[in-house]
């Protein structure tokens, strides 16, 4: 089966998968001799084309964007993505094998790799949720294109995406939960509230908490305190700021009902008499 683009032709080599909505297959470039592979997606189903394109219509055109290239064929649609041989996560992460540091590696890792993929967040949601993810063995992240487009959302954002990730790494972490791990601590609780909006978020956490374990100086061991409890000082805040302004009302209440405050004239009484009985003595 071969592909005809505007540009080359793609010979397909294999069948990766087929849905019913897109099928993904691996082919090799006419023009390049050096056995280079890419990933086609093929889309049979209209609506889900029409939103692939108002995705990517919103994605400034960049040379960082791994879409090759897109073109149809007859009534169907294909994106082209470079194909590397998948080697997932789920598969070869072993939690028990890596060390804290290690899985805290391959955590921010990934996190970075969904930074740089230069992918809209439907597509990355996708990637992400589905995990098409893999690990080398030198603990790098990438990611595989062979998506099941069936469950494509125009709508999903970055905090959809940042989410996913999170529980992701909530798992990597999960396997190191009992060596005193505040990275997994902190992300359990913020990832259970959905408290993570972007990637940057995330990878600020865990290098924070990351860093507390290496340094034992105050400062760092202060910062990890206030990153941790983070939400529990914004719930102190809030409700000793409710209590104070629950006072002002009530005292601004008695003021304008009987002129004055009263229990602060009876402390004030209480000086005067004193105040009185040493003059008298």
């Amino acid at each position: 089966m071969i592909f005809y683009s505007p540009k080359v032709s793609y010979e397909v080599v294999s069948i990766r998968d087929k849905g019913q909505v897109n099928e993904c297959y691996i082919a090799r470039n006419s023009l390049e001799e050096d056995g280079s592979l890419y990933l086609l997606l093929l889309i049979k189903e209209h609506e889900t084309v029409r939103k692939l394109l108002n995705i990517f219509r919103m994605m400034p055109p960049s040379e960082e964007s791994p879409l090759v290239e897109s073109f149809s064929v007859k009534e169907d649609y294909v994106l082209v993505f470079p194909y590397r041989a998948e080697r997932p996560l789920d598969s070869f992460f072993v939690g028990d094998a890596y060390t804290l540091k290690q899985c805290e590696n391959i955590s921010t890792n990934l996190i970075l790799s969904c930074i740089a993929s230069y992918l809209p967040y439907p597509i990355l949601y996708l990637i992400l949720s589905q995990r098409k993810i893999n690990i080398t063995r030198d603990e790098n992240i990438y990611l595989s294109y062979d998506i099941d487009l069936s469950e494509l959302n125009e709508y999903k954002g970055e905090r959809d995406c940042a989410s996913e990730c999170a529980l992701i790494v909530l798992d990597i972490l999960s396997s190191k939960a009992d060596e005193k791990n505040i990275s997994y601590e902190l992300l359990k609780r913020k990832t259970a509230n959905r408290s993570y909006s972007h990637f940057t978020e995330i990878y600020r956490d865990i290098t924070i908490a990351s860093a507390s374990m290496k340094k034992k100086g105050i400062i760092v061991r202060v910062k990890s305190l206030i990153y941790r409890n983070l939400d529990r000082i914004f719930g102190i805040i809030f409700w000793i700021s409710l209590i104070l302004m629950i006072i002002a009302i009530v005292l601004f209440l008695t003021h304008f009902m009987w002129g004055d405050i009263p229990f602060l004239r009876l402390f004030f009484n209480s000086f005067k008499n004193i105040g009185t009985e040493s003059l008298l003595q």
